[in-house]
């Protein structure tokens, strides 16, 4: 894997995974916020990034906010290698209590991913399989 650049101005808010073997690497708030519940808030993370071609980003929930029913509300984000902005974290309150996010707080997890970019074909038809056009609860209970 190429590497990934990471620009920051303060080194608290470089990601940084807890144990060797970790696949995430958790992310930090530089600000304080107030979330209430049913609100989105955009924190942002102090950091950008550079990700080589063929690689992507995934922004992912922390199982222990998941707990308290904080979510990251696109989870999985994505930032694709073009991205050279500061990361932000859309976090959701989907509890019924208001949560506060300190600076430097642990708010989300960053994976890497290699990833295909094939080219799109248009076709008349496509091929059939067993499944067919079956979706959304087709299969029952």
């Amino acid at each position: 894997m190429n590497n990934i650049k990471i620009k920051v101005e303060d080194k608290r808010f470089i990601p940084k995974r807890a144990k060797e073997d970790d696949v995430g690497y958790d992310i930090r708030s530089t600000i304080l916020r107030t979330i209430h519940p049913g609100e989105v808030a955009i924190i942002p993370c102090g950091f950008s990034i550079e990700i080589p071609l063929g690689y992507e980003a995934q922004i992912r929930t922390r199982s222990g906010l998941a707990t308290k029913g904080i979510i990251v509300a696109n989870s999985p984000g994505t930032i694709d290698p073009g991205f050279r902005g500061t990361v932000c974290i859309i976090l959701a309150n989907i509890s019924s209590f208001v949560y506060y996010v300190y600076p430097e707080d642990r708010i989300a997890q960053i994976v890497f991913n290699k990833v295909e970019l094939p080219e799109i074909e248009i076709v008349e038809e496509l091929s059939e399989s067993d499944r067919g056009e079956g979706g959304l609860g087709h299969t029952g209970k």
